[in-house]
């Protein structure tokens, strides 16, 4: 191809990239070629109001970046995160290996599961939008990141709700100016079919308010290609991100997780965990598999859904009441409320053998759910690629892997982690991990023993003056060496994350 085609790795398909100067209007212009522009720095005026904007991943990360030849300047990442929480570091990171759950039944995903079913797609939407690549204000990418960002208001009537769908799914509504036409009927075409399946199902009477434009684009592609990931590469061709978005699990149905406490009480879903809403939901006998652990997710049935459109505001969930006792466990049910064991997404594997670092963000119902999974102990431990396990200790950030392994928690506690200090949250990751989930026997005779801390965590990062308590002697002693580095406004950002990265000595 011509010189300004690039390679995306991940595909193995060669993308061209306009000149700025193509007619983007051209009914045959190819999904990948809107241009972009380099990314200004984050005080650079007018930068503030595209807070959803990721910066170029152009990064030198001292010395990590010298410790790669000049053939591969930078190291690679497998970041375990939520949605929203780990949206704030992404631009830390270059030539990173997203993995989301799929688990989240709050919010706008709660509506979509309820009528339609699948997987919960609220995170990997989140996380696509965030990694739309920076375009200029009214440029078509800046116009369609708009339209897949825009969320339909949640203080409104249905009817109000409703209507205002109708004139975006009609190509009538302001959103749609500044989108070519070949783009604008291929969203529109995916809106349509979300659409039409909302109708066979016209009798759960679907409710729009705060729903997400970019959840049902996506929930649509996932529904007509019947794969998850075929729907996040389309979203990426589209909007010109070369992300690489790794569901943890794939499959096309819905994935519920439950959480059992140290009283003996059990809570169903991700919302009921986390950040209840006023509601009054069925019951549900969970029952403890002992005897096949590796259960598939596909053909279990229907999902168990939301009884109504669980709708929460994002500030919403900083007040929260704490739970009545800990966390003991977190596992996977099944539509009968039987405890299953599914597979790990294999990318998501082979991304634990391949990259440098990594990084997550919230301990239990984000991450936890990605380390429950068989094959992931064992990925993490044994991975002869991941040369530090870091884990971010702060409010609101991520598990990280870079070419270290990484993992962040919250500067200050939430519902789920209320009176953690750092090595309980250290410790949590360690025992989920140590749970029943390995494929087969490790250790001198094949015999079943489990992995030190050390093997999960090398390196603790932690905010100066957070409010969780860090005893320096007692993490160390598990092997997990610390490090205090200062923040802006007590929590980890992109900078403060790539300063933490350059102060951890890669074995």
């Amino acid at each position: 191809m011509a010189g300004g085609a690039q390679k995306d790795a991940s595909y193995g398909l060669t993308l061209p990239v306009s000149g700025q100067n193509q007619n983007l209007d051209s009914p045959g212009s190819s999904v990948f070629d809107l241009p972009t522009q380099g990314v200004p720095d984050s005080n650079t005026p007018g930068n503030a109001t595209s807070p959803g904007r990721h910066p170029s991943p152009r990064l030198e990360l001292g010395r990590i970046a010298g410790s790669h030849d000049a053939q591969n300047p930078s190291p690679s990442f497998v970041v375990i995160s939520g949605g929203t929480g780990g949206n704030a570091i992404c631009s830390a990171f270059t030539n990173a290996s997203y993995v989301l759950p799929v688990s989240d039944d709050g919010g706008s995903s709660s509506e979509i599961i309820r009528v339609l079913g699948g997987p919960s797609i609220g995170d990997i939407r989140s996380r696509l939008i965030r990694l739309i690549p920076y375009a200029a204000p009214n440029s078509p990418l800046d116009a369609i990141r708009r339209l897949l960002a825009y969320r339909l208001p949640a203080r409104c009537s249905e009817r109000e709700a409703r209507e205002e769908w109708r004139e975006i799914v009609e190509g009538r509504n302001p959103l749609w100016i500044g989108i070519p036409n070949d783009r604008k009927e291929t969203i529109r075409g995916f809106l349509v079919y979300f659409e039409s399946e909302l109708l066979k199902r016209a009798h759960k009477n679907f409710d729009f308010r705060n729903g997400s434009i970019g959840n049902y684009f996506l929930a649509a592609a996932q529904g007509f290609f019947r794969s998850l990931p075929s729907a996040i590469f389309l979203f990426s061709s589209i909007t010109n991100s070369q992300a690489n978005i790794l569901p943890v699990i794939v499959t096309n149905h819905t994935v519920t997780i439950a959480a059992e406490l140290e009283n003996g009480s059990r809570l169903v879903g991700q919302c009921e965990i986390s950040h209840p809403v006023a509601q009054n939901p069925a019951p549900v006998d969970i029952t403890i598999s002992e005897s096949d652990p590796y259960s598939p997710v596909d053909g279990m049935g229907e999902c168990i859904a939301p009884p109504q459109n669980m709708m929460f505001e994002a500030a919403s969930k900083a007040e929260y009441e704490a739970l009545g006792s800990w966390i003991s466990r977190l596992f996977y049910i099944n539509a009968y409320g039987i405890e299953i064991h599914p597979s790990p997404n294999q990318e998501y594997l082979a991304a634990l053998a391949s990259k440098d670092v990594g990084t997550s963000v919230r301990l239990n119902d984000s991450i936890i759910p990605c380390l429950a999974l068989r094959g992931v102990a064992a990925g993490i431990a044994r991975s002869c690629s991941l040369r530090a396990k870091v884990l971010l200790c702060a409010p609101l950030v991520t598990l990280s892997y870079l070419n270290s392994k990484g993992r962040a928690v919250n500067s200050s506690n939430d519902r789920e982690t209320d009176g953690y200090t750092a090595a309980d949250y250290i410790q949590a990751m360690a025992r989920t991990l140590n749970g029943s989930y390995h494929t087969q026997p490790y250790g001198l005779g094949y015999v079943n023993t489990t992995y030190p801390i050390s093997a999960f965590v090398t390196h603790l990062v932690y905010l100066r003056g957070t409010k969780i308590l860090v005893d320096e002697e007692h993490i160390t002693s598990l092997g997990v060496k610390c490090t205090e580095i200062g923040g802006h406004a007590n929590s980890f950002d992109a900078e403060v994350v790539r300063q933490a990265i350059n102060e951890i000595e890669l074995g």
